[in-house]
């Protein structure tokens, strides 16, 4: 097993805590059942979120899908002109068998447009 950084980021519609907690919760499922990953797995867990987003820490959704004992750390994005607004990212770091080449990267709810190279 080697330590993977897996990236991903949602967008949401409006700066609201329910819709917070569905899109990062949604968003991390899929990032795990995509890499197949189990909560021992995990290491830590690193959010970005926009400056339009202060309804809550994206780390409160994590927590709500028993994620509180993973270290989980949030931020303020860069504010560059143009960019999507709504947006959290998110670098999880995880124990994983899988090459890099393997890994899939998660982006959701319009973020594709962020690594189309990446992204699944």
């Amino acid at each position: 097993m080697k330590l993977r950084a897996i990236r991903g980021a949602t967008q949401l519609k409006a700066d609201d805590r329910a819709e917070m907690a569905e899109a990062v919760g949604e968003l991390l499922l899929e990032l795990f059942e995509k890499n197949g990953l189990v909560k021992a797995d995990l290491v830590s867990i690193f959010f970005t979120s926009t400056s339009d987003l202060v309804c809550d820490f994206p780390a409160a959704a994590a927590r709500k899908l028993d994620l509180g004992d993973i270290p989980l750390m949030c931020a303020l994005e860069i504010p560059v002109l143009e960019s999507l607004p709504k947006v959290v990212r998110v670098m999880v770091h995880a124990y994983s068998g899988l090459e890099h080449s393997q890994i899939k990267h998660v982006y959701k709810r319009g973020t594709e447009v962020l690594r189309r190279d990446i992204a699944q």
